[in-house]
């Protein structure tokens, strides 16, 4: 990476509270740009609209996703902008660049049903079982991300006034409000299973293993499989699975989109309104109802 990069990423990180996933991918994405430049013997600051372009339909004929190919058109506008901002550059050339257009998939979400009976499959007369009931539990009454659970501390979690505190996106904080169940089962964890796991270490985590230590992006996955195999499902289920299944069964409930799109953190509302397009059991018991080949 050249020097304007690497300072590109730390403006990111400094003014803008960067997540360090972003952070990532656009150091992936710009490494790869310059060692474009690099093969065709061009720097950051001599680059046309047509060498953009050009790398583009390499990505392309390289066989990366719509998704991944706009990714990288941020990432550049973003660098470019900075070092027209700087000074650096007087014309920025991804000025009139288009990203292409990303499918829209509707996000796959569990039954009511479905979603409870993998949030009970854990064995809780296992403090095991416990800490995986309450991990599903909160993940499913919260819309939390991965990330954001396991991140959790203990001062994040109020029980008497039922809400918990995410760092979502960009380390921005929201207050998402707990049910009667969760907090029940967050209250008889850290009672009867946290402090057996952190006898000999406490970090401060919310959630632990049974060393004390923070409990692993791939344990939080393994929990979710392991519970989805118990509870009988067929389809596959991840923690973003729950999330989706929170914001669909709540608008299914009569829930309004604002609330929605602050408990679950989205910037735009039109990231929120893609559950309007999901078919609610409503909707579903109408058409059969009414239409004549239902």
């Amino acid at each position: 990476m050249t020097d304007v990069v690497v300072e590109y990423l730390g403006a990111l990180q400094a003014e803008r509270g960067a997540a360090r996933n972003t952070l990532d991918a656009y150091r992936r994405d710009l490494t790869d740009f310059t060692r474009f430049l690099n093969d065709h013997r061009r720097t950051l600051s001599r680059v046309g609209p047509d060498d953009i372009v050009e790398y583009l339909e390499r990505l392309r004929t390289r066989g990366l996703r719509p998704a991944s190919v706009a990714r990288r058109v941020s990432a550049l506008r973003g660098l470019y902008k900075h070092l027209v901002r700087e000074g650096t550059l007087r014309r920025d050339p991804t000025e009139h660049l288009e990203a292409p257009r990303r499918p829209r998939s509707l996000p796959r979400t569990l039954s009511r049903e479905a979603a409870a009976a993998l949030v009970e499959a854990p064995d809780a007369s296992a403090p095991r079982g416990v800490r995986d009931r309450t991990v599903l539990e909160l993940l499913y009454a919260t819309g939390m991300r991965a990330s954001e659970c396991l991140g959790l501390t203990l001062d994040d979690v109020n029980l008497s006034a039922g809400y918990v505190v995410c760092t979502g996106k960009g380390r921005k904080q929201r207050l998402v409000p707990v049910g009667g169940e969760a907090v029940q089962w967050v209250a008889r964890y850290l009672r009867d299973v946290r402090p057996a796991y952190t006898r000999r270490r406490d970090a401060g985590r919310l959630f632990v293993n049974p060393r004390g230590g923070r409990l692993s992006r791939q344990s939080l996955w393994a929990i979710v499989r392991h519970a989805a195999a118990r509870a009988g499902l067929r389809q596959r289920v991840s923690p973003h699975v729950l999330r989706h299944s929170f914001a669909s069964h709540l608008l299914e409930g009569g829930a309004d989109l604002r609330s929605i799109q602050a408990m679950l953190g989205h910037v735009d509302i039109a990231t929120t309104q893609i559950y309007t397009h999901l078919p609610s059991a409503a909707v579903v018991n109408m058409y059969r109802r009414f239409h004549p080949r239902a």
